[in-house]
C-alpha cells in the first residue's frame, strides 16, 4: 500500500486539510484533488473510484469528504482500513465536522495523519496511541506555567497591599487637610504613579508587566513622604516556591529536544515494541528574534525518520538540515508557548539498545514467595529518578525486603512495590532487590512498569547554530535535551 496523500475536501474539491506522504509537486496534488468531485458524481455508493494513474478512496463526513489518494497497485482492503482509522481520528480533533471546525483544527489533524501514516504506509496504531503521540506532554512546561501563575498571584497580592496603603494614606491626608495642611503634592502624585503601572503580561519580551514590576514597586514605595517604605514582597505562595523561577527561560531563544520511549519487553526475552518518538520545539521570547533559521545535526542511525511542521521549508531541511520557515518574511511565533518544528521516530532497535533491562525471578518455597529482581543499565545514558513498580498480591502489610540497591516504598492502596534509584551512572550500572511475600502465582508480579529520565537522547539531535535572516548578530540561545518514558513495561 502507498498512500500519496490524505485530505479533507469540500464537495467542490477545495482542500481544507491535506497531507502528502510521497515526493510529489504541489500542483500535481492540487490537480488530483480538483478532479475528484467530477469523478464521484452523484448517487454513487462506491467508496473508491479509479483513474488511469491513481485510486481515490473516500468517505463522506457530513458536507465534506475524507479522501485518500493511493496508487492503483495498493491493496484496497488496506486502503479501507486506513480510511476507517482516519475517520475515527477526525472527530477526536474536530468535534464540529464542518468547514469552520476542520479549518480551526487543521494542524492537529495533519499531525494525527502523520502518526497514522508514515512514508505512505499505514502505521499499526490505535486512535488512543495516535492521541498519546500527538500530545507530547511536557512536565517542565507544566511547571513553568504553574510558576508564572504563582508570580501573577503574588503580584496581585502586592497590589492589593499597596491599594490598602493608599486608602490609609488618603484617610490620613484627609485628617491633615481638616487641620489646615495641603494634600496636593502627596496623594495625587502617588495615585498617578499607581495608575501608570502595568500588571498585565508575562514579563517576557516587553518593557512592562511582571518582568519590570519590582523596579516600579521600589520607586513607588519610596515616593510617599512621612511614612516608612512598604514591607518587602512576601515569598511566592501556592504550588511553586520562589526558587522555581529558575525554570523560566532567560535566553531570547530556547530549544527543547525531547524523546519519549514506548517499550514493551517480554519477561522471557524478546521485544514486543520499541519505539522512540522525538520532538524539537522552539520558544522565542520576542518577535524580533523570530527571524531565524536553526542549523541542526544528529546521529545517523538506522530506522530514524523525520517529519517537519507544515510551515517549515522541507527542501531546506532535507538538503542542509536547516529548520526555517517556508515564508522567510514571517517570524517564528513568540511568547511563553513552545512551537514544535520537527518530529522524528526511531524504529527497529533491538534489546541491545534498551537503556534499562529488568529481570524478575519469583520462586515459591513453602509458605513464602521469594522474588529477586535485578536491573542492568546501558552505558549510553545516565538515568535519573528511576522507579521500578512491581505489582504484588493483595497484602495487608508491606512485603519483607531482604536486600535492595536503592530505596523502596509500598503502595498499599494499589498493592505495588516501588523500587527507586535516584541516579544510575557509571558507579551502579547494575543492581538488585530481594523481597518476600506470601505464596503467589509468578504471573502476579507482572507487568512491571518503569519510569526514568535522561539528559541525552538516542538521536543526539542538537542545534549547532542560529542563522539570522535580518542584519545583526544572531540572538543568544540555549538548548536542553531529555529522554523520558511514556510507557516502559516488562510483560
Amino acid at each position: 500500500m502507498v498512500v500519496l496523500a490524505a485530505s479533507i475536501v469540500s464537495k467542490s474539491g477545495k482542500a481544507l486539510v491535506s497531507r502528502q506522504f510521497v515526493d510529489m509537486s504541489r500542483i500535481r496534488i492540487e490537480g488530483l484533488l480538483a478532479a475528484f468531485p467530477k469523478l464521484v458524481g452523484t448517487g454513487k455508493q462506491h467508496t473508491y473510484v479509479e483513474t488511469e494513474n491513481v485510486r481515490y478512496v473516500y468517505q463522506p463526513i457530513e458536507g465534506l469528504y475524507l479522501l485518500l489518494i493511493t496508487n492503483k497497485q495498493s491493496n484496497i482492503l488496506e486502503d479501507l482500513d486506513t480510511l476507517r482509522l482516519l475517520s475515527k481520528l477526525v472527530p477526536e480533533y474536530s468535534p464540529s465536522l464542518d468547514v469552520e471546525g476542520i479549518c480551526k483544527t487543521a494542524f492537529e489533524l495533519i499531525f494525527a495523519f502523520d502518526e497514522a501514516i508514515s512514508l505512505g504506509n499505514k502505521e499499526n496504531v490505535t486512535v488512543q496511541q495516535v492521541k498519546q503521540y500527538c500530545e507530547m506532554e511536557s512536565h517542565e512546561e507544566k511547571a513553568h506555567k504553574l510558576m508564572m501563575q504563582a508570580k501573577i498571584n503574588e503580584t496581585k497580592d502586592i497590589m492589593k497591599k499597596k491599594a490598602n496603603e493608599l486608602d490609609k494614606m488618603r484617610m490620613e491626608r484627609g485628617k491633615l487637610d481638616k487641620g489646615g495642611y495641603s494634600s496636593i503634592s502627596g496623594p495625587r502624585v502617588i495615585e498617578k504613579t499607581f495608575s501608570d503601572m502595568s500588571i498585565g503580561g508575562t514579563g517576557f519580551g516587553s518593557g512592562s508587566g511582571l518582568g519590570g514590576l519590582s523596579t516600579d514597586m521600589d520607586s513607588f514605595a519610596s515616593k510617599p513622604k512621612g511614612r516608612a517604605p512598604a514591607a518587602a514582597a512576601a515569598p511566592g505562595k501556592g504550588l511553586v516556591p520562589s526558587r522555581s523561577a529558575s525554570l523560566a527561560p532567560s535566553d531570547p531563544v530556547t530549544v527543547t529536544i525531547e524523546e519519549k520511549l514506548n517499550v514493551v519487553v517480554k519477561k522471557d526475552g524478546g521485544i514486543n515494541n520499541f519505539d522512540v518518538q522525538g520532538t524539537l520545539a522552539l520558544q522565542v521570547l520576542n518577535d524580533a528574534d523570530g527571524f531565524i533559521q536553526l542549523q541542526i545535526e544528529n546521529q545517523d542511525i538506522p530506522g530514524l525518520s523525520f517529519k517537519t511542521h507544515p510551515n517549515i521549508n522541507k527542501e531546506l531541511f532535507n538538503s542542509q538540515q536547516i529548520l526555517g520557515a517556508k515564508d522567510p518574511n514571517r517570524p517564528f511565533p513568540s511568547g511563553q508557548n513552545e512551537t514544535p518544528l520537527v518530529k522524528w521516530r526511531i524504529q527497529g532497535m533491538d534489546e541491545s539498545s534498551l537503556p534499562l533491562s529488568v529481570n524478575c525471578w519469583p520462586s515459591v518455597s513453602g509458605n513464602e514467595t521469594y522474588v529477586n529482581i535485578e536491573y542492568e543499565a546501558s552505558e549510553m545514558f545516565d538515568l535519573h529518578n528511576v522507579v521500578i513498580s512491581i505489582p504484588l498480591p493483595a497484602l495487608r502489610e508491606a512485603p519483607s525486603v531482604r536486600q535492595i540497591d536503592g530505596e523502596w516504598k509500598f503502595d498499599s492502596r494499589n498493592s505495588v512495590l516501588e523500587w527507586s534509584i535516584l541516579l544510575i551512572d557509571q558507579s551502579n550500572r547494575s543492581g538488585s532487590m530481594e523481597f518476600v511475600v506470601p505464596p503467589a502465582d509468578p504471573s502476579t508480579f507482572f507487568p512491571i512498569s518503569i519510569g526514568f529520565s535522561a539528559s541525552s537522547t538516542f538521536s543526539d539531535l542538537k542545534v549547532t547554530g542560529i542563522h539570522p535572516l535580518k542584519d545583526g548578530n544572531p540572538p543568544k540561545f540555549s538548548q536542553r535535551a531529555r529522554l523520558i518514558t511514556a510507557n516502559y513495561q516488562i510483560v
